[in-house]
C-alpha cells in the first residue's frame, strides 16, 4: 500500500516507544534522530511536528499512584499522563535542540508561528490524550495528516487478543473505524487511535496512518510514498 504525502505531518510518537519497563530506550532514540535528519535532508520543505506520548512513564507513575492510595481519579491519571509526555517530549527536542523550535508546544491555546523543519509538542490538559493534540495540531498549523507511530502494525477490524478471528486493515473510513473504539476517552486506555481525536479528525478531514513505530525502514517507504505496511484512516 502506498500513499501521497504532504507538504506538512505531524508525527504523534508514542511513549512506549521512547521509554520502556527498563528505562528510556537510546537505541531507538539513536535510530529515531538518524531518521528525521534524513528525512528533513531528503524533503526540505516538509515540516515536521513531533507530539511525544507518556507512554511506560505515565503507566509507571499510575501504577505507583495506585499501589499507596488504591484508585487514583481521571483527573489525576491524566496529570500524570500529561506530565510523562513533557518529559519525554523534553528529552526529544533536547535530541533535536540544533535543529528543532526552540519552544515545546504544549498550550494549544497560543498559536506560535514556529518556522524551523522540526516542532515538537507534549500533553496539554486532562481530557486531552497526545492523540488529540496531534488532531489539535493539524487545526493550529494546516496539517491534514497524522503519523501515529504505534505498537502495532495495522489496525484490525475487532481486538485480536480477544478474538482470533481478526483481521488486519490497510484501509478504513472513519464512519467505520469509529465504532471500533467507540466514542469514550479514558486515560490510559488502550486504543489504534483515541475516540474523541477520532471524531475531531473526521470532522477535519484528516487522515491518520496507523504503523509501528520501531520499523523506521517501513516508516521511510511511508515516507517515500511507497508501499508499506499500516493501515490508513480517513
Amino acid at each position: 500500500m502506498s500513499t501521497q504525502f504532504e507538504d506538512k505531518v505531524v508525527i504523534s510518537l508514542g511513549g512506549s516507544l521512547v521509554t520502556t519497563p527498563h528505562g528510556i530506550d537510546t537505541e531507538f532514540l539513536t535510530r529515531f534522530n538518524s531518521f528525521i535528519r534524513k528525512n528533513m535532508a531528503l524533503y526540505p520543505k516538509r515540516q515536521f511536528f513531533l507530539v511525544v506520548g507518556g507512554g511506560t512513564t505515565a503507566r509507571q507513575y499510575r501504577d505507583a499512584g495506585k499501589e499507596v492510595v488504591g484508585q487514583l481519579t481521571d483527573d489525576d491519571l491524566d496529570w500524570l499522563g500529561i506530565h510523562a509526555s513533557r518529559l519525554n517530549a523534553h528529552l526529544v527536542r533536547t535530541i533535536f535542540r540544533d535543529i528543532a523550535h526552540p519552544v515545546i508546544l504544549s498550550d494549544f491555546d497560543i498559536i506560535l508561528k514556529p518556522r524551523e523543519q522540526l516542532v515538537v509538542a507534549a500533553g496539554w490538559r486532562p481530557g486531552w490524550s497526545t492523540d488529540y493534540c496531534a488532531v489539535m495540531l493539524c487545526d493550529d498549523y494546516d496539517a491534514r495528516m497524522i503519523v501515529n507511530m504505534s505498537n502495532i502494525d495495522t489496525v484490525f477490524d475487532k481486538d485480536p487478543r480477544e478474538f482470533p478471528d481478526a483481521k488486519p486493515l490497510t484501509k478504513i473510513e472513519w464512519s467505520e473505524f469509529q465504532p471500533i473504539v467507540g466514542d469514550q476517552w479514558k486515560p490510559g486506555m488502550n486504543a489504534p487511535f483515541d475516540p474523541i481525536a477520532s471524531k475531531r479528525a473526521s470532522e477535519m478531514g484528516v487522515t491518520v496512518v496507523v504503523l509501528n513505530g520501531r520499523n523506521l525502514d517501513n516508516l521511510q517507504n511511508y515516507f517515500a510514498g511507497k508501499s508499506f505496511t499500516g493501515t490508513v484512516i480517513g
